[in-house]
């Protein structure tokens, strides 16, 4: 991947630890950005469970390093992935960002959700513009080779059985990337502005006085797990062994974003089909592994 994108002649990349504060400090005097787009995280559910101090690190002192290099820098406009997983325990469908959100269920979600305290608080003490993007199980080419898509892709080809929890009666939003990168390149001009309507005796969580705002990106139209297992074999012309598990710790039943804020703001909510999604998915695959 990084082979492909050192092709373009504006794009740089520099390797480091974000939980290094000398290291960030000194990025951010050189390149003086004029917006950022933080997509660095720890990212997993369940890995969470077995390295908490690693989320800790990188979500929690990575992420101050990126806000205070903004702040330094007078950066215009900071935007950050957060998550789906910051909805938690509720259950309340679709979820919307003017929910409450404060119950989430594992250290991954909980440092989400942090993200999204950090970022108003210094959107309120510095008036630092400040965009939160809760993206909806993400799936396409390049992603990690940890994600269940390109779990089940492989195993399905080597002809070995899948995991599947909570017995396939799961249901996930599953959101295209080109649909999370279209959201983002809309949003990155669209710099956050104060609610003038806030209302400190009913506070809207997805927006402040302060120049802060919160957007789900998601496909808005939930689908099963074994539907979308389903699709993939039907993408692969070859049919899944399936191994039925409980629920696993941390995991959700379900999730459904709300769009509404994010079409009233750039006039775009994101709208590829799972079934073209998959399959542009497995011809991508298909070449990338040679399989």
């Amino acid at each position: 991947r990084l082979a492909e994108l050192l092709e373009f002649e504006q794009f740089s990349h520099a390797n480091f630890d974000m939980a290094d504060r000398g290291l960030m400090e000194k990025m951010f005097v050189d390149e003086q950005f004029d917006a950022v787009v933080n997509l660095a995280a720890q990212a997993g559910v369940r890995y969470s469970l077995i390295n908490p101090h690693s989320y800790v690190d990188t979500n929690l002192v990575g992420f101050v390093n990126v806000l205070e290099g903004c702040r330094h820098t007078k950066v215009k406009h900071l935007l950050y992935a957060s998550s789906s997983s910051v909805y938690g325990a509720n259950t309340s469908m679709p979820f919307s960002v003017h929910d409450n959100v404060d119950h989430p269920l594992s250290l991954y979600a909980a440092s989400k959700k942090a993200n999204e305290l950090m970022a108003h608080s210094y959107s309120h003490l510095y008036g630092m513009p400040v965009t939160g993007l809760r993206f909806f199980t993400v799936y396409g080419p390049w992603g990690r080779p940890d994600m269940a898509l390109f779990l089940f892709t492989k195993a399905i080809l080597n002809g070995e059985p899948i995991k599947v929890f909570n017995q396939g009666n799961m249901e996930r939003d599953f959101t295209y990337v080109d649909d999370i990168v279209e959201g983002i390149v809309r949003l990155l001009p669209t710099i956050a502005q104060p609610n003038p309507d806030w209302d400190g005796a009913a506070p809207d969580p997805g927006s402040s006085p302060a120049p802060y705002r919160l957007y789900n990106i998601g496909n808005h139209s939930p689908v099963k797990l074994l539907d979308f297992i389903a699709l993939i074999e039907k993408a692969l012309g070859c049919e899944a062994q399936k191994e039925l598990l409980p629920m696993q710790p941390g995991d959700v039943p379900a999730t459904y974003a709300d769009v509404e804020a994010l079409s009233q703001a750039v006039g775009f909510s994101p709208d590829t089909p799972l079934e073209k999604g998959i399959s542009d998915f497995v011809q991508w695959y298909r070449e990338y592994y040679q399989v």
